[in-house]
């Protein structure tokens, strides 16, 4: 009997022109922007908190952490709450298109360079029909010790 690889299920996003995939399993939620509190000495890419149904939440600002240029939000501009080891946390994205199924064939590893993104960031890239999505490392996006600071904010 031979092993089956299953696809990935990622929800795509958008930053710039590029298109993003986040694996569905650390997806909580996707969300619109609202009430952002700012948290005094914080790292510039991090937004601040928000409560999000009674539980307080850091969101970051991914183009900011990817070293991106900053736009103004707008309506499609959204919030994806991820979780990653027990950690919860909020990226804003300037989009959230859709969740595609990832065939393990069609992931090819991380290029050095993909754009202005670290390298260390992209877990893969996958081309599907006409698309490119650039795959994240979530652990590494979001290092374990700026999670654990983040997740610490009251």
């Amino acid at each position: 009997m031979s092993e089956v690889i299953q696809d990935d299920k990622v929800i795509v996003f958008k930053l710039k022109d590029e298109e993003y995939g986040i694996p569905i399993e650390h997806v909580g939620s996707i969300e619109r922007i609202f009430n952002i509190t700012r948290v005094p000495r914080a790292p510039k890419f991090v937004k601040g908190v928000m409560n999000l149904r009674g539980v307080i939440t850091p969101i970051i600002d991914l183009r900011e952490r990817f070293g991106l240029e900053t736009l103004e939000q707008t309506e499609s501009t959204r919030i994806i709450i991820i979780h990653v080891d027990d950690k919860s946390i909020g990226v804003i994205v300037d989009a959230a298109n859709d969740v595609v199924d990832v065939p393990q064939e069609k992931v090819e590893p991380s290029p050095e360079v993909v754009g202005a993104v670290n390298a260390d960031y992209i877990r893969g890239v996958a081309k599907i029909d006409h698309r490119l999505l650039i795959l994240l490392n979530l652990e590494k996006v979001l290092s374990v010790e700026e999670f654990d600071e983040l997740s610490t904010i009251d």
